[in-house]
């Protein structure tokens, strides 16, 4: 009887890791942006640039309403990102998985918060937020050793924040009237 269990156990373990979860890899791939190669981190921040930009557009928004939008993009990828990073982790049967990018996509919106809608804001943020999440400085990379899906979002959250930290920094004596 012990072989039989051993055996139905391995079978579903092994069905487990081949079935895919829609929503999960939806979300954990930024609708497939993640699987683009080389570097897919950089085309999931890419893509939130994209939307962060196209939304600041169509929407004509103050910078106030801007701001808000973006902390909410940022909120709402988070939430939804650590559900979604766990699984694609878990059905992948890996840690942290290159083609989860919803976790760059979090920090890339905490990156723009203060960004006006012109290209040298948002492209100096899509730079430094790339700089600090392939460099990862303390805390950065310990904050990966978090569990799951909370460690894969995390340390692209502190990356975001440091490049929002040098954005502001660099932007006011950069930019004037910033």
């Amino acid at each position: 009887m012990p072989g039989i269990r051993s055996g139905i156990t391995m079978t579903t373990s092994v069905a487990a890791n081949t079935r895919k979860t829609p929503w999960a890899w939806i979300l954990g791939t930024f609708f497939g942006s993640g699987l683009l190669k080389p570097g897919p981190g950089t085309y999931g921040s890419i893509a939130a640039v994209l939307i962060w930009r196209l939304s600041a557009f169509f929407l004509d928004l103050t910078r106030p309403q801007l701001t808000i939008l973006t902390l909410v993009f940022a909120i709402l990828a988070t939430l939804a990102g650590i559900p979604a990073a766990s699984r694609v982790a878990r059905e992948s049967g890996q840690k942290d998985p290159q083609i989860v990018v919803i976790d760059e996509v979090a920090g890339q919106w905490i990156a723009l918060l203060f960004a006006a809608p012109i290209w040298k804001h948002y492209v100096m943020a899509l730079v430094l937020f790339r700089l600090f999440d392939i460099l990862k400085p303390p805390p950065v990379r310990q904050l990966e050793h978090l569990p799951r899906g909370t460690g894969i979002m995390a340390d692209d959250l502190m990356a975001g924040a440091y490049a929002l930290i040098c954005f502001v920094l660099i932007a006011h004596f950069a930019f004037p009237n910033f």
